[in-house]
């Protein structure tokens, strides 16, 4: 299902559609997409209507952090937490690093691609998307992330 623009230096893809990840793709594109994944793939065909989308990889997630020289900053920054600054500082250190990398073009190019294919998918020229978080640690036993990431409408 390789489109062009949508795979990283590696080869990895850097977004896939719902229709290719299921649950075992949860380190790849998050438990929210897996899941959303899944649902496509098993339910549409019984009736049930789950949303078409595309999920953003954690590969391009490891190609912005590359991109930016990003590692050692957000590592600092965990350190520091480590060290005794508070964790709400090191967090929105973190953020605004993130907010303020440069996306690759290779990322920006594969969102362009799942997008457009997504609208041919749905037989609209544009169409109207959310942008929600799916970490790949989001539940875990010891910590929830749950709600703590913004959506976009």
């Amino acid at each position: 299902m390789q489109q062009s623009g949508t795979r990283g230096s590696r080869d990895a893809p850097l977004v896939l559609p719902f229709d290719a990840v299921g649950i075992g793709d949860v380190g790849q594109v998050g438990g929210k997409n897996a899941s959303l994944g899944e649902l496509r793939r098993h339910l549409t065909a019984a009736g049930v209507r789950v949303p078409d989308g595309f999920a953003v990889t954690a590969a391009a997630y490891r190609s912005l952090i590359a991109a930016g020289h990003l590692e050692a900053p957000i590592r600092g920054a965990i350190e520091g937490w480590r060290g005794g600054v508070p964790l709400g500082e090191a967090g929105e250190a973190i953020r605004t690093m993130l907010g303020e990398a440069a996306l690759p073009p290779q990322i920006a190019r594969a969102i362009r691609t799942g997008y457009r294919a997504l609208c041919e998918r749905i037989g609209r020229r544009d169409i109207a998307v959310a942008v929600r978080s799916s970490a790949t640690a989001e539940d875990l036993p010891d910590a929830s992330f749950a709600g703590q990431q913004e959506t976009y409408l």
